[in-house]
């Protein structure tokens, strides 16, 4: 009787590298494509995120999407001229984090290079799938930057019970002529709003976004 043959069968032992989104989009995180990119994804995601790790007053946690919206915002009172495309950056500044969350800064420390790596290739799969350069002006850059500080002031103070001494020491004095009341906004609105300045946004800056994923026809 002739033996039987054993047949082996490999298996990719891997860690799965992919995230699937509810657009039905598979993103590889380590090789992210700008097409595997939807921006309804990344409402739906910054939407759901909670800035300062949750520990903010207020019925609603405080989400990345309306921080988004604020840091817009500020960028366009501190440089009332900002062209539209560089309002869709400061927009999009925090995008990343549909996937990889709001970590908060000393984390980020602590992880070191590789999480900037992985940040940074994430960033530039979703300017290219936005008609954004992957490397946007150093002052466009820092105008960001200081919009982001400044939003990051105002909820310290507002929501994640810093003093305005401490607030001032971490994150610099509020920009000039600028006051927001912070209203943290339900989930379903964030994704709205954010997802609607989106779209104003591009129009405005001559953006073809192309085809959504959750398009049917």
């Amino acid at each position: 009787m002739a033996k039987a043959v054993r047949q082996t069968r490999t298996r990719d032992d891997s860690p799965r590298a992919w995230q699937r989104m509810l657009s039905g989009r598979r993103l590889d995180l380590l090789d992210p494509s700008p097409m595997d990119i939807e921006i309804e994804d990344i409402a739906h995601g910054l939407a759901r995120v909670a800035r300062w790790n949750g520990q903010t007053s207020g019925e609603h946690g405080f989400s990345v999407a309306q921080h988004s919206l604020v840091v817009e915002e500020i960028a366009t009172h501190l440089q009332p001229d900002l062209d539209p495309r560089w309002r869709l950056a400061a927009l999009l500044h925090d995008a990343a984090e549909y996937v990889i969350g709001d970590m908060i800064s000393p984390f980020k420390a602590a992880l070191g290079l590789n999480y900037r790596t992985f940040e940074h290739r994430l960033e530039a799969a979703i300017h290219i799938r936005f008609g954004l350069p992957v490397h946007i002006p150093q002052e466009i850059k820092a105008l960001i930057k200081a919009s982001d500080r400044a939003c990051a002031h105002l909820e310290a103070v507002q929501l994640a019970g810093f003093t305005l001494a401490e607030g001032e020491a971490l994150f610099g004095a509020p920009p000039a002529g600028y006051h927001l009341d912070i209203d943290p906004m339900p989930t379903g609105l964030a994704q709205e709003r954010f997802l609607a300045r989106f779209h104003v946004l591009s129009v405005a800056a001559g953006f073809a976004t192309g085809p959504s994923a959750f398009d049917t026809e």
